[in-house]
């Protein structure tokens, strides 16, 4: 397959996607949505492992940022410019662990709309490092920005909905599931610069069990006897996956 017809696949996938999405109707943020299963305070800490999980996150994007940017286990750029999206990413990360934080401490949608910032920089950060790896650091550089701001745009643009008395979740769903496929195919697509490609379908994948237990949250807390929640396991596993990308770095060399 031609250079052109690989990014043609991409840009046909992405825009299908946008397209279908203009057929759905709007999606409001379901009102019970900040009803979490494990509501027990601990320590004068409301919703607490829900809340104290977040550090989870703190950790993984410190140890990240540690990595790029310690003198030990320095991880192999074949161009320094693309320790860039991997800074912000794991910037993103820390600052996930402080919106959520701060979100699960009196959930309403104001406070939801800075923790999906977070998390919007964070997904955008991580494709366009894997653009710059695979299609080239220039053009990954290049998206960076707009990649960031149309993430961003995505929540904001849902937080104003809210406040409009229709909420419409449709771009933060779009860019979360724009993820979960592009990078698979990204993969596919494009030969690999470092080893241990196959480390990046294993963060897709620990997302999607992450996701999988926010939506089984009350399921997991009965399954468990009121121990945890599925939304406090849901913060350990997508900082597991932010771990991991850590993780991978330290371990990847030239392909």
């Amino acid at each position: 397959m031609t250079r052109q017809a690989r990014l043609a696949a991409l840009v046909v996938l992405t825009l299908a996607l946008a397209a279908g999405f203009t057929f759905v109707p709007p999606v409001p943020q379901w009102p019970e949505y900040h009803g979490f299963a494990d509501r027990r305070a601990c320590l004068g800490l409301p919703n607490c492992l829900d809340t104290a999980s977040n550090v989870l996150f703190v950790l993984a994007g410190a140890w990240g940022l540690h990595v790029l940017l310690g003198t030990t286990l320095r991880p192999v750029f074949l161009d320094a410019r693309e320790r860039l999206p991997y800074a912000l990413f794991f910037l993103a990360v820390v600052l996930i662990g402080l919106a959520s934080a701060y979100y699960h401490l009196a959930p309403d949608n104001t406070r939801l709309a800075w923790d999906r910032a977070a998390m919007a920089l964070a997904f955008m950060a991580w494709f366009a490092a894997l653009f710059a790896e695979r299609v080239g650091v220039k053009a990954g550089l290049m998206l960076l920005a707009p990649l960031c701001a149309a993430g961003l745009g995505a929540v904001f643009y849902w937080s104003w909905s809210e406040t409009q008395g229709a909420g419409d979740l449709r771009p933060w769903l779009l860019i979360q599931l724009m993820l979960i496929l592009l990078v698979p195919l990204l993969l596919w697509l494009y030969p690999p610069r470092y080893s241990r490609g196959h480390d990046m379908l294993a963060v897709v994948g620990l997302y999607l069990v992450a996701l999988l237990l926010d939506l089984g949250d009350r399921t997991v807390f009965a399954l468990t006897d009121g121990l945890v929640g599925g939304h406090a396991l849901k913060h350990l596993v997508a900082a597991l996956a932010a771990g991991f990308i850590a993780r991978h770095l330290c371990h990847r060399r030239r392909a």
